[in-house]
């Protein structure tokens, strides 16, 4: 016999092999199945025995009517564990939002009231601007709001809750961007009056650790000499403190004497402003300045002391405009806080 007959052989015998097995398998799966069939099949006889003398109740029930129900009963049971929890936590999501809502409502209450509020503040910024507006430049102040139009409200057509609050929230807000050009104009006209400010002697003489100091101890104009009795117009204020505190220019300028008056005023100095003003600064214990210096507003000049005719340690302090003396307090009662706010 050849090779090939061989093959040929073999060939066959493990096809038949192969068959056979799934016939075998098959025919297994087949009878399992019959015989679940068979076993399906099979009744019983369900009997409900009463205790009196009643008819017994009795019925027939196979095993694949009995798996039936029993998977029904599961399916309904388990799916009404199913929509209890569903409905219970839907009653819970549901009482979460009745809460928040009460909360937003609360809230939109809240700000509702905060909104009428900031109105009341807007119009009371904007009189108070007004007068400010027309004080500095006599410009009215809701005609240079007009100009700057920097802000502007949507419009809506129809109002649903909420809405009304919004549109007025964009009022406020436009009023506000509206505010922002005329307040510049009003910085802007602060700014350019802060060195006509700087240029007026109205900064306090007398300064220690960066602040205001010193007692006046008298006034400008007539009364008696507290050495010698006789009466005689005084021509500045005297500030008395202790001796060393530093003396300051009062406004911007230039040293044009320093001089000594052993009779009179001592170790004093006088500075030339802006505008015709001189200022003198006496019964200094110390100079530091010369003649000719720039100085500035606030620049220590020299030490509080008691050189010349003096009954203690101050500092006589004058203001002239022109030739005629005038009294310092009109112009030391100046606020200055705008002039130190733009430095």
């Amino acid at each position: 016999m050849s090779p090939a007959d061989n093959y040929k052989r073999n060939e066959v015998k493990v096809v038949e092999k192969i068959v056979k097995a799934l016939s075998v398998f098959f025919n297994s799966i087949l009878s399992f199945f019959k015989f679940l069939i068979q076993k399906g099949k099979q009744r019983f006889t369900v009997m409900f025995i009463p205790h009196s003398e009643k008819k017994i109740l009795n019925f027939h029930i196979s095993i694949f009517s009995l798996v039936f129900i029993s998977l029904l009963l599961c399916v309904l049971i388990l799916g009404f564990f199913y929509l209890s929890t569903y409905f219970t936590r839907s009653e819970a999501q549901l009482s979460d939002l009745t809460q928040n809502l009460e909360v937003s409502t609360k809230n939109l209450e809240t700000y509702r009231d905060e909104i009428k509020n900031v109105s009341k503040t807007i119009e009371g910024f904007k009189n108070s601007m007004s007068e400010l507006s027309k004080a500095i430049n006599g410009e009215d102040y809701t005609i240079l709001i007009n100009t700057y139009r920097g802000g502007e409200i949507i419009p809506s057509e129809k109002a649903e809750e909420g809405e009304e609050e919004i549109r007025e929230l964009q009022a406020l807000i436009a009023e506000i961007a509206n505010s922002i050009g005329p307040l510049n104009e009003i910085k802007e006209v602060l700014v350019r009056q802060k060195s006509l400010l700087e240029d007026i002697p109205n900064l306090w003489p007398v300064y220690g650790n960066g602040r205001r100091i010193g007692n006046i101890t008298d006034y400008f104009g007539p009364g008696k000499h507290p050495l010698t009795g006789k009466f005689r117009i005084h021509k500045g204020v005297d500030i008395a403190w202790s001796a060393g505190t530093p003396i300051v220019a009062t406004a911007n300028g230039i040293i044009r004497g320093v001089d000594f008056n052993p009779t009179g005023l001592g170790n004093y100095v006088t500075i030339q402003h802006k505008y015709g003003f001189f200022t003198r600064y006496g019964h200094m214990q110390k100079v530091i300045v010369s003649r000719g210096q720039v100085v500035s507003r606030g620049d220590i000049i020299g030490y509080m002391g008691s050189t010349g005719l003096s009954t203690g340690p101050h500092v006589h302090y004058e203001v002239w405009m022109g030739i005629q003396v005038v009294d310092p307090m009109q112009y030391l009662d100046i606020d200055h806080s705008l002039i130190e706010k733009y430095k």
